[in-house]
């Protein structure tokens, strides 16, 4: 219906999706999770982000 232009800056996107499973995995590190898991969780998250935001997906 709306397609929004994907022109927007991939920094937001990247910082949005590291922010955002940063708060998820700190809480899960705080409960015995792995920190190197956590770090690899956010890492792809952020990777994904980016991906999906320069393909116009989203």
């Amino acid at each position: 219906m709306y397609k929004k232009d994907s022109k927007g800056d991939p920094l937001v996107a990247v910082v949005t999706a590291a922010l955002g499973a940063g708060v998820a995995t700190s809480f899960a590190v705080s409960q015995g999770q792995s920190p190197f898991v956590a770090l690899g969780i956010t890492i792809f998250a952020a990777i994904a982000a980016f991906v999906i935001d320069r393909s116009g997906l989203v």
